[in-house]
């Protein structure tokens, strides 16, 4: 079984990069974040004729996520329970894998814009919320995939410049201590369980020759939970949608469960 989560930055731009991606990649699971429609917007036929139905929350201009699946998405949640958020941010879905149902949590994370803004303390009651919830998720779904945009760098070899953005958005002692949290309610980071080459980033800025100069951060995540451990066989990120013309600034990442 193969999940995958992408930030495609407009799923209206970029449904071709999706249905080509999924041709050449035919993933159990996709997970969409920053879809920017709304519900009625959203392209089923297209994605149906390429054998996926979706579970979808979209928002009009920002935000918005989805879950594409070869299988029935049941038990659908749209957001934090307990928190009350105007933006469209979380759904979760269940669906089959082996060795039984997977529960599949697909977040688009707050950005935080920098610290000490205001935007940085929604994003810091955000992440709070999001970990009693999962508590409650994980208790019900104890074989539960997180994955999205974290928009979070957790350890320094995760960013391309530690040094010089040091307590930076996506890089603060704060950020990194919720990262921690998600680890401490039995979560794992599925990539950082294999070899992986130096220098593995998920997003490059459009500006200055980012991609080119590989000047990235990794901060697409996979966590998986203690049950599911055993069956973690592969995680690995696509670097090549971002070469494509157009690109989405972010790369899939996939896990792979045997």
């Amino acid at each position: 079984m193969q999940i995958t989560t992408w930030n495609v930055n407009s799923l209206t731009a970029r449904l071709q990069h999706v249905l080509d991606w999924l041709a050449a990649n035919p993933v159990d699971v996709l997970a969409l974040q920053e879809l920017k429609l709304t519900d009625d917007k959203f392209p089923h036929d297209a994605l149906r004729e390429a054998g996926y139905e979706a579970a979808v929350f979209g928002q009009k201009t920002y935000n918005g996520v989805a879950l594409l699946s070869r299988t029935p998405v049941a038990d659908v949640v749209r957001n934090i329970g307990g928190l009350a958020d105007e933006n469209s941010r979380v759904i979760a879905g269940t669906v089959d894998g082996p060795g039984g149902p997977v529960r599949v949590v697909n977040g688009y994370f707050v950005n935080g814009q920098e610290p000490g803004s205001d935007k940085f303390a929604y994003k810091m009651r955000w992440l709070t919320g999001l970990q009693s919830w999962l508590q409650t998720e994980l208790a019900a779904h104890p074989r539960l995939v997180l994955v999205g945009d974290f928009n979070i760098a957790p350890e320094d070899r995760d960013s391309y410049d530690p040094v010089g953005l040091a307590e930076t958005i996506h890089h603060t002692t704060e950020e990194r201590q919720h990262f921690q949290a998600l680890l401490g309610l039995g979560l794992t980071d599925a990539f950082r369980q294999f070899d992986q080459p130096d220098k593995s980033y998920s997003w490059w800025d459009y500006r200055m020759l980012g991609y080119q100069q590989n000047r990235g951060l990794r901060i697409d995540h996979i966590l998986v939970s203690a049950p599911l451990l055993p069956q973690l066989s592969a995680c690995s990120i696509d670097r090549v949608p971002r070469k494509w013309p157009k690109p989405s600034d972010h790369a899939p990442v996939t896990v792979t469960l045997s």
